[in-house]
């Protein structure tokens, strides 16, 4: 039996796990981050307990796998967005398909079911934020950051910015130099 567990991102996390099933004398296959698989089914008693003092620990038991799967998918978008350079000219859905051994229809539907946007959706917001990011560091053009995040080009970069914002990146960046300048006067 597994158990999906949410905010478990450490080895300390792990160890906190451990602790909780060794005092319920729940014994267990592996722990691994936010999951834990046990030799067998738990009962009433024992899942209430464990839910209990995982939530004292800060973390969260979950009901079922798929927000497992989100929580991976979001992760690998993340992670895809972040490091974008390291994926140049990545296609996002066989890379999710390839990663998390799942065909991309089936995750897809989830993510969409789940969350009620698509990963597309998804994608193009954390994208957006990773080039407000980008924008504010100031050491890159938008040129530069169109090539960054693996955009066709600064066209597509600033139609989708403006779409997900209302502002150009240029208009971003002149508000945020006014925000910045007017609270330096402050």
């Amino acid at each position: 039996m597994k158990l999906f567990i949410k905010y478990m991102v450490g080895v300390q996390c792990k160890m906190k796990v451990e602790k909780e099933l060794e005092r319920l004398e729940i014994p267990f296959r592996f722990i691994d981050l936010g999951v834990v698989e046990l030799y067998k089914e738990l009962t009433l008693v024992q899942r209430n307990q464990f839910k209990e003092n995982l939530l004292r620990c800060g973390l969260k038991l979950h009901k079922n796998n798929k927000w497992m799967l989100i929580e991976k998918i979001k992760n690998s978008i993340l992670e895809m967005v972040q490091y974008s350079d390291k994926y140049p000219g990545i296609n996002y859905s066989e890379y999710l398909s390839e990663k998390l051994n799942y065909d991309y229809t089936y995750l897809s539907n989830t993510f969409s079911e789940v969350n009620g946007i698509t990963i597309q959706q998804y994608i193009i917001r954390n994208k957006i934020e990773r080039v407000k990011e980008l924008i504010l560091i100031d050491d890159l053009n938008l040129t530069e950051i169109s090539y960054k995040l693996n955009y066709s080009s600064v066209a597509h970069l600033s139609g989708q910015f403006k779409k997900v914002t209302g502002l150009s990146p240029s208009g971003f960046k002149i508000l945020n130099q006014k925000r910045v300048a007017l609270m330096e006067t402050i």
